[in-house]
Formats: structure tokens, sequence, C-alpha cells
């Protein structure tokens, strides 16, 4: 079986990534600050277990899923996945016994049935079978998907319902050509064979919308690629039917005292604010 990533940006979004890192920190200071969804409930406590035994802490994660996990311009290994693996261990206590290794991403989950590192922290979609093998965290990301439409074209709406009847763009054979057509039925799909057809489409007008990966549409629109000539529109749509169980961390079924204390690491965090600060940190435009 082929394992998948939940989403990635390819090297030339990547650097225009970078690019959107610096310019956000030069954003003004009374810009609203994206909000990052709460997956815990705010009144939940989930007991925190006795890690003293644990001699270390090793998450296995890639370098090529930015911006998650890479390595950046000093060859240091950076990214969203990283700096929330060294929370969770700054959340435990356990930092000094914490590791951050990068492997092939086709050899994470054999890597970690042959007790080569502790956790998955790689962006790895949850799938029925890999569940029969192993046990995951609860996510603490979802990856949504979105529209965007053409600045240009004027909507009258600020809901999906504006663009019925208009050209609506999307890649073929993919889970949102599926959601769209399960989610709006009554827009007028247009299929293209690849996402870099579906941006220039949009971009030349000749689609008024598109529906895609939240991920990718939220980098392409702030970057010098899309010309200012989109920006998102209506949503998040979220669904787990055909987007998944989002960002998790996947562990060893016989691991469980280690996947309740990274529950709750999660759960602490998410409380504190502090996943939202590194969610601000790699996505300053959000998500959502």
């Amino acid at each position: 079986m082929t394992e998948s990533k939940l989403a990635s940006l390819t090297l030339k979004g990547f650097f225009a990534f970078g690019l959107l890192l610096v310019s956000s920190l030069a954003a003004p200071a009374q810009q609203a600050a994206p909000s990052l969804p709460l997956l815990f409930d705010a009144r939940e406590r989930l007991a925190r277990p006795d890690l003293s035994s644990l001699v270390r802490l090793r998450f296995l994660t890639s370098v090529d899923f930015p911006p998650f996990n890479f390595t950046d311009q000093n060859g240091k290994l950076s990214g969203f996945n990283v700096d929330l693996a060294r929370e969770i261990c700054s959340e435990l206590e356990i930092s000094d016994k914490c590791q951050i290794q990068a492997i092939p991403f086709a050899d994470l989950k054999d890597a970690l049935a042959a007790s080569q590192g502790d956790a998955v922290i790689a962006g790895l979609a949850v799938t029925p079978e890999l569940r029969r093998q192993f046990v995951f965290s609860r996510p603490y990301l979802m990856l949504p998907a979105r529209f965007v439409r053409k600045l240009s074209v004027p909507v009258e709406g600020k809901t999906a319902a504006a663009l019925a009847g208009r050209p609506v763009g999307v890649v073929k054979g993919t889970v949102h050509e599926a959601m769209l057509a399960a989610f709006f039925p009554a827009l007028k799909a247009q299929t293209f064979d690849i996402k870099d057809a579906l941006l220039a489409a949009l971009k030349d007008g000749k689609v008024d919308a598109a529906f895609a990966d939240a991920l990718q549409l939220s980098f392409w629109v702030s970057s010098p690629a899309s010309d200012k000539c989109c920006a998102l529109f209506d949503g998040p749509y979220l669904s787990e039917h055909f987007l998944g169980e989002g960002m998790t961390i996947m562990l060893r079924q016989k691991d469980s005292v280690l996947t309740s204390a990274i529950d709750h690491a999660l759960a602490a965090l998410s409380r504190n604010g502090r996943l939202q600060e590194i969610y601000l940190r790699y996505f300053p435009y959000g998500l959502y």
C-alpha cells in the first residue's frame, strides 16, 4: 500500500510560502489574526500519565512536506509539525528526552513498526489499514476545502449559493471534485487535469471560481503567482468522509500510555494558546 500525505506544497509553492512568511512579519499590527478552530473541548481535562520511566521519545518526520516539515536555508529541520513536537515535549516536561529525526516519507511506517522511533508526526493520512497496525492521537489540525473566486467578476452574496450558474473549476478525480458534487450539486463544475491548470484558468477568467484544498489556495492567493487576482470565498468546509480525520500523530498500538500523554499535551496546548501561536507562525493568513 502506498501511504499518502494529507496535503503539501510544490517546491514553487514552498518558495512562495517563504516569501509570504517574511511579508507577514511586516503586516499591520491592527490586522486581525486568523483563528484556529479548537478541536478539544475547553472543559475537558485529560489525565496526564506518568512518564517517569520513559527513556526517550523520538518523533519521526520527513523533510518533503512544507510547511509542516522541511529543512530551512540553514539545513535545520523546521516546520509546523517540528515545532509542535517540541512543544509537546515541553508540555510533558521531557524535553531532555525528546528527539526529532527526519527519514524518507516512504520509510516512516516500517521504521515505527521496527521501533526505530516512537511517534510519527508527518501528515500521514489515517486509513483503515493503518488503524489495524497503529494508534493515532486526536487530531490537532483539520485541512478544510475552500472556494477561491476571481475578484473582477461581480458576485452577489457571500455564500456558495452566489456561484450558482457560474463555472467553478475543480481538479478531476480528486476528493474535492467528489465533495463539490455532493455538497453543491447546483454548481456548474468544470474539471481540470492538474491544479496548476485550474489556477491558471481562474487567473485568466476561464472560470469564475475554484474549489480545492484550503492550504494550497491560501498560499496561492497571497503569493505573486496569483497577481492579486483572487480571494478565498465562503467556507471553510470540513468533511471527515471526504477529507479524512485531519492531522494526527501515529504510534505503536502497545504505547497506549504515550498516546494518552500526547493527547493530554495537545489538549493543553490547544487551551493555553500555544497551538494557535504555531499555527499563526506558518499560516499567517489562515486556512479557515
